[in-house]
């Protein structure tokens, strides 16, 4: 992606901006208009094919699902205005409303829902989410490419009656229900456009709260309000600016300028100063920070010197002198916020790590032991490996563990940066000796994360295989005991630490840059924070 001069950027946002009104009631919230950056040009804002949180925030203002997160973070009817399921749990049928409307007029039917699935469970289509749909009858047959798309488990009864037939029951299927990969989509746009119905505006047709006015590559995306939007008389703002760049500093500068509202990125190292400024707030976020080691790496084989390198890391350090935004390290994949069945997943489950701060001289002497027993005693022998990051403060946590390994353990290894789009297709393609990895939440259930590293998880960048692991999750996906799949996974969380699988680091909280004068955010601690009902005070 091109960089984008700060100053060209900041004065696009000027000449964008129009007046706000001084409050949330008057003029009947004609004008209000926010600015938000959310991170650089997407990869993509298919939702059928987004990977990214950035990407996210687009997708949710201008699609919407089945049902929906309300302002409550409660699950409530969206598209679907009422549903009904069978008492053997398999059979969800949704009746839509008549009035949901896509944004050029044209009414949201069943069929929308039924090709927008088949779509992504298409192999054809490449979607990294095609596995989230597995509870569905047959999705995991099709996505094997062992049968047609047609199969899938899902029908329309009429233009607006859904019918979905499940593998067994679910208990989560209704919360995977308001993400991205499971929103409707036309197929007389994608036939006629393909691949290029995301790059225009005009093309860009969705059925949420937001239409795309302007798409502005490296620039912009400008959003106003749904005219046809059947719940627009609780939408708010009327337009919406997202700024695509990711310069800290011009962040910084745009919120205290009043040209931008709301970023996701800022200077690390300020975050006191803005805090104490009253321009930053922390939020919790059910997310996980790793790094990914390739496994089928000769070394890299060895358990030993895996957990020798995690064993070396002071997380300790990191989250109070490099991210500085109250995350807690991390001795496991599944963060804290997750529900077991009682009480929460991960305090229930411990840690597999010393992380307190005296223990962690030990977890360094177990890992200079483990690195003699590999055979590199002192670092002797152990190659100069490649680790891979996009900018930001990515780099800076790596800077911070290089220094780790070469004190701790004696070894080398190399940075290399790449864009945000380039290091996503390179984590995908498994071009990585090392890299950064994390996952935010996409629903409450440990499965979403514990799916991550099945043998074939799109997402599983350290090509970690165990067909003990994969049994197990695949008997957690098609259960409906609720005390079963929790004692499941804890089983399986243990087998995956004891491999090293995952080097994890820290449990997210999101520090946000946010203007005092923008009102009524709603903050989800999934990230997927929504601006339907902001204003400017």
């Amino acid at each position: 992606m091109k960089k984008i001069n700060i100053i060209f950027i900041l004065t696009i946002i000027m000449s964008l901006m129009i007046s706000c009104s001084s409050s949330k009631t008057n003029s009947s919230n004609e004008g209000i208009s926010i600015f938000i950056n959310t991170g650089p040009e997407p990869n993509t804002i298919d939702p059928s094919i987004n990977v990214t949180s950035d990407a996210v925030f687009y997708l949710i203002h201008t699609f919407e699902g089945l049902v929906e997160k309300d302002f409550n973070g409660k699950l409530s009817p969206a598209v679907a205005e009422s549903w009904d399921i069978s008492d053997d749990g398999l059979v969800y049928t949704f009746k839509l409303r008549t009035n949901a409307k896509w944004t050029d007029g044209k009414p949201v039917t069943a069929s929308d829902f039924v090709y927008s699935w088949q779509r992504v469970v298409d192999p054809a289509t490449g979607s990294q989410y095609g596995y989230q749909h597995e509870p569905v009858k047959n999705a995991k047959a099709i996505t094997a490419g062992e049968m047609p798309k047609e199969s899938l488990g899902i029908k329309a009864i009429d233009d607006y009656t859904l019918e979905v037939t499940l593998e067994a029951p679910t208990a989560y299927f209704l919360e995977l229900l308001s993400f991205p990969t499971f929103y409707p989509l036309r197929k007389d746009i994608i036939d006629k456009y393909g691949d290029q119905w995301t790059l225009k505006a005009d093309t860009y047709i969705g059925n949420g709260a937001f239409k795309l006015i302007e798409r502005n590559r490296d620039e912009s995306l400008v959003m106003i309000k749904n005219t046809n939007y059947w719940n627009i008389d609780n939408i708010v703002p009327d337009k919406i600016t997202f700024v695509l760049m990711e310069n800290e500093t011009g962040s910084v500068a745009g919120v205290k300028g009043g040209t931008l509202h709301f970023a996701r990125s800022f200077p690390r190292q300020d975050i006191k100063a803005l805090q104490d400024e009253g321009l930053i707030v922390i939020k919790p976020r059910i997310s996980s920070y790793y790094y990914c080691l390739n496994l089928t790496n000769d070394i890299l084989k060895d358990v030993r010197v895996r957990r020798a390198l995690s064993l070396a890391i002071d997380r300790n350090y990191i989250v109070q002198y490099v991210t500085m935004g109250g995350e807690k390290p991390a001795g496991a994949l599944v963060p804290y916020g997750i529900s077991d069945y009682e009480g929460d997943f991960r305090e229930n489950g411990g840690e597999y790590i010393d992380l307190s701060e005296e223990g962690y001289a030990k977890n360094v002497e177990e890992a200079k032991g483990l690195m003699a027993e590999a055979g590199y005693p002192n670092g002797e022998g152990f190659p100069v490996m490649e680790f891979k990051a996009d900018p930001g403060i990515h780099v800076k946590i790596f800077e911070a563990v290089q220094q780790m390994w070469k004190e701790n353990l004696g070894i080398d290894v190399t940075l290399t940066q790449e864009e945000w789009a380039v290091f996503l297709q390179t984590r995908y393609d498994r071009n990585i000796t090392m890299a950064r990895g994390g996952w935010n939440g996409d629903f409450d259930d440990p499965v979403n994360f514990m799916t991550l590293c099945i043998s074939y998880s799109p997402n599983n960048y350290s090509v970690y295989s165990n067909k003990a692991y994969d049994d197990m999750i695949n008997q957690v996906m098609l259960s409906g005991d609720q005390k079963f799949r929790m004692e499941t996974m804890h089983k399986a969380e243990e087998m995956l630490m004891k491999e090293e699988a995952i080097i994890p680091i820290y449990y997210y909280t999101e520090p946000l840059l946010v203007s005092p004068k923008l009102k009524d955010v709603y903050y989800d601690s999934l990230g997927f924070h929504r601006f339907h009902r902001c204003y400017l005070e």
